[in-house]
């Protein structure tokens, strides 16, 4: 074989073999993050049921200040929704609160546009430990083949910014 040859089948193989990998990857992911806080179930359910105090944690919503942000209906009831449309980051998309048992836990769904169109399941839990709140928050989708390569990098990056997004609550919840 020459030399062009070689050249080719090294580079067919380095484009085809993540291909074939991402055939037998998994598709779903879920990623769920916990935190304690310093206050009372009602403060801090109360809090987060409402979506436009994302804006003041949520990493995801921060990331653009500039992003023009729609909401329809009563925030904090099933039913509410929140639009956005932003940079690059921010993409765009809507928010809508699903399914709410007060002090418990609400669902909402999260509808991307772009940068890449996909729908997320989120879930907010709370529970009372005495003066102190249990918060999780767990977020499950679907990517795409050939996208779904990508899962165990969006699980870490994502991981790490409900982290720091949940830092944030924490830090005005305790104040």
């Amino acid at each position: 074989m020459n030399t062009l040859t070689i050249i080719l089948i090294v580079i067919g193989s380095i484009i085809a073999l993540p291909l074939i990998l991402a055939l037998f990857t998994r598709k779903n992911y879920f990623i769920e993050r916990t935190i304690t806080l310093n206050a009372p179930n009602e403060k801090v359910f109360g809090y987060l049921k409402l979506q436009k105090n994302q804006e003041k944690f949520n990493k995801w919503v921060m990331v653009d200040p500039e992003m023009k942000r729609d909401f329809k209906g009563t925030d904090g009831t099933v039913g509410f929704t929140f639009a956005w449309n932003g940079n690059k980051q921010a993409g765009e998309g809507e928010l809508e609160i699903k399914k709410m048992i007060e002090g418990k836990y609400f669902e909402t769904e999260v509808r991307f546009v772009r940068p890449m169109p996909g729908i997320a399941q989120v879930k907010w839990t709370t529970e009372p430990m005495g003066s102190q709140t249990k918060v999780s928050w767990s977020n499950a989708s679907k990517l795409k083949y050939p996208v779904n390569l990508m899962i165990p990098m969006v699980e870490k990056l994502m991981g790490r910014d409900m982290d720091t997004s949940l830092q944030n609550l924490k830090n005005i919840l305790e104040e």
